[in-house]
Formats: structure tokens, sequence, C-alpha cells
């Protein structure tokens, strides 16, 4: 563990440099558009408005969505509630892999023509996804707001502080996830393209327009249980709706324990899958960053 210390040297005296390039990000990403990095938000919206009116328009019935909660009982949720509580973490998520992945190679200059440090360029582009994910969890508590003032819901709640523990371990989790798939990525460009591939893949094995806690009885249910379980992502899809819908604590689990001896295993797994993807991130950041210069 002693190898966090260069990542966290590497960040010493550029925090203003980190900042300032976070936002040039986004507007170097929007360059050209007229309403340049509102475009940030515009995409996921209208990629959030097409699911919805897929599930609830063009396929019929499915405009609720019915969740079984620990110890009995059912709760029910509006469709577009429902995804839009799980589309956010996961629209963060999805842009701080695929951009993550690639941002050694777009800003190769710093590497070979600037005396910069690499890991702060994992940073900050990270850091300029978490300023959309910031603006769209704020459209998305005025549209909570909304519905609890005309429809009488109460999705605010004191539950929704929990944001403040699960958006930074968010970043974290999966900017120590960057240390290994950015470096690697500036080696292979094939291993770039198959991470933008099979993050449309994961979508659909991500409980963002369904619940991963109630699939439906088929030959596979086990295996797709199992796999939405040890999937990171869904995690903290699962979590944001415990925070805004389900009112209740993030790591309480809605899996239930073969052994018969409670044990929390969304929980744990988790934790686990955190500290691998930390040890070998730092790992494969130090063994593969004083390389890079050459390879670009």
């Amino acid at each position: 563990m002693i190898k966090i210390f260069t990542i966290i040297k590497e960040h010493r005296h550029f925090g203003k440099q980190i900042l300032k390039l976070s936002k040039t990000e986004l507007i170097k990403q929007y360059k050209g558009a007229a309403i340049g990095p509102f475009w940030a938000l515009i995409k996921p919206s209208f990629t959030l408005f097409v699911y919805w009116f897929a599930f609830t328009v063009g396929i019929k019935n499915l405009g609720i969505v019915d969740i079984a909660i620990p110890g009995g009982g059912t709760l029910h949720f509006n469709r577009f509630i429902f995804m839009l509580t799980g589309f956010v973490p996961w629209w963060f998520v999805s842009e701080s892999i695929t951009h993550g992945a690639k941002c050694i190679r777009q800003n190769r200059q710093f590497v070979t023509k600037v005396k910069f440090p690499v890991s702060t360029i994992l940073t900050y582009t990270s850091l300029a996804r978490l300023y959309i994910h910031f603006l769209l969890t704020a459209i998305m508590m005025l549209i909570l707001g909304i519905y609890d003032f005309f429809f009488g819901t109460q999705f605010i709640s004191f539950y929704a502080l929990q944001y403040f523990i699960l958006c930074p371990l968010m970043f974290f989790f999966f900017l120590a996830l960057t240390w290994s798939t950015a470096p690697m990525c500036a080696f292979s460009k094939d291993l770039e393209s198959m991470i933008t591939s099979i993050m449309s893949g994961i979508f659909w094995l991500t409980g963002v327009i369904y619940s991963s806690y109630d699939l439906p009885p088929t030959n596979m249910q086990k295996t797709l249980e199992f796999i939405m379980l040890i999937n990171p992502i869904n995690f903290f899809v699962n979590a944001y709706r415990k925070a805004f819908l389900y009112h209740e604590p993030f790591w309480r689990s809605h899996v239930a324990d073969p052994t018969g001896l409670g044990i929390n295993w969304e929980l744990i797994i988790f934790i686990v899958e955190f500290l691998l993807i930390f040890y070998f991130g730092v790992r494969k950041y130090n063994s593969l960053r004083k390389t890079l210069p050459d390879v670009l």
C-alpha cells in the first residue's frame, strides 16, 4: 500500500490545475456547439426519455414497478421515477469508465511534452463527469420534489442524505478503476474499444430499467441473480433507490442469504470488490506510468 503515496504525492500542489482542467475538459468536449456543455444534460435526458417511452408506451402495462421489500410488503413506483433514480448513477458510472479509459491517450501532450503527473489526468477527467452528475442529481431531486408536492408522495426524506456518502464512494471506486484501465488503454486501443462495447451490454445487466431484486423465475434466474450481485454498478443503482425511493439504509440487503447465517453478501461482495479494484489499480498504475511517455 506504500505505492498509493505515489499517487497522493502526484496530486500535491496541483489542486488548482485539476479544477481548471476539469472545467476545460467539459468545454473541450462540446467545443463548437451552440449551447456548449449543456449537451451533457440533453444527451442523458433524451436517452432516459427514450427508455421511458419504450417501457411505458411501446410495451403496455409496464407503467408501474412493484418492489417486494424484506420482511414482507410491496412498494409501487411510477416507471419514470424508478428509472430516473437508477439512471442518474448509471450515467455517471458509464461516462466515467468510457472517458476514463481513453483519457491518457486523448491528453498525451501532458505525458509527452509537459511535466504533468499522469494520475491527475485521471482525476480531472472523472471530476468533469462528476459536475454533470451533480446537475443530473439536482434535476432528479427537483422532479421528486414536484411529485411530492402534486401527488402527495414522500420521495424526499432523511434517507436522501445518504447521497453524500454514496456520491464520493462511487467517485473514488471508479476513479480507482481508471488507474488500471487508462494506462492499459494507452498501450492498446483495442482494449479501449472493447470497454466501450462492453458498457453497452452491461447496461442490460444492471437494474436501471428494472429491479434486480425481482427477476422473473426462469432457468437462468440463479445465474442472473449472481451476475447482478457481483456487478458493482448495480450496487450503486440499488443504493440510490434505497436512499431516494425505498427509505432505508443503502447497506440493507434485499438478497436472501443461502447459508441461513444472516450474512449481508451484497455489502461484503462490494467491499471486497472495492479493495481489489483499489489494490490492482494502484499496482497497475505504478507499473506502467514510467513507460507511458515512450508508448505515446
